[in-house]
């Protein structure tokens, strides 16, 4: 598994994520084989309570992976020389995001990927030619939104905020439905689109960005630390 900066693999946070997608499979698969399969309403209806049931477990195991995260930062802080813990939580939530959007992206494009290559053509009955790049579009957005959830949550549950995991869950779930509305690509990847452009500006403000550091960033510049002249200006003293 690809070694992220901290130094710990991807590999136990894809776990969580595929364990809440393994339970969301199981509770529609029992729904599914317990319903009547003539039905197309009531399928459809199982298809979409199915994908709310995923969304939520994910987001419950989110909240479980920060509990695990949070004992393991106090055990750091207890062995540590100076009684901090070497990873902060912005780090972590940023890792955690990463790799929850990271395995679901792959989730989501696996099969499309292996449709691609045949046989057949998309589009040869009237679908919709974008299919592929709407598809890799959607999956980008997915993974840039964990991202962006993992750092929101981890820093809602840190501080209890709750109206922001209550707002990321709500989010979570109206961007899983608007998916619903495809192959009319317009009206799922437009506004689906907007709310990863609003949740990463809200994700950089509570990383701690302003737009004061982004200027700085871009003009390349760096301010001088009146510390490093202080200590330049120490001389050894003398021997006797």
């Amino acid at each position: 598994a690809p070694q992220p900066e901290l130094g710990v693999p991807l590999s136990p946070r894809a776990f969580f994520w595929l364990v809440s997608l393994l339970l969301a499979s199981l509770i529609w698969f029992v729904s599914v084989h317990l319903s009547d399969r003539e039905d197309a309403k009531l399928q459809y209806g199982l298809l979409v309570f199915g994908a709310a049931v995923s969304v939520l477990l994910q987001e419950a195991f989110r909240f479980a992976y920060f509990k695990l995260l949070k004992k393991a930062d106090e055990g750091l802080a207890t062995i540590s020389e100076d009684g901090r813990s070497p990873i902060s939580l912005r780090q972590m939530a940023y890792v955690s995001g990463l790799s929850f959007g990271i395995i679901s992206g792959v989730f989501s494009v696996i099969n499309i990927l292996a449709d691609s290559i045949g046989p057949g053509i998309v589009g040869i009955h009237g679908d919709s030619p974008y299919y592929f790049i709407t598809s890799a579009f959607l999956t980008m957005a997915l993974v840039l939104l964990h991202t962006f959830w993992g750092v929101i949550f981890f820093d809602a549950c840190e501080k209890r905020r709750y109206w922001c995991l209550g707002l990321v869950v709500a989010s979570h779930l109206l961007t899983s439905g608007l998916t619903f509305l495809n192959p009319r690509y317009e009206a799922s990847l437009v506004p689906i689109f907007i709310i990863t452009l609003c949740t990463g500006l809200w994700a950089f403000i509570t990383a701690g960005g302003s737009f004061h550091n982004v200027l700085k960033c871009l003009s390349c510049k760096q301010e001088d630390d009146s510390r490093v002249m202080m200590y330049s200006a120490l001389q050894v003293p003398f021997e006797d």
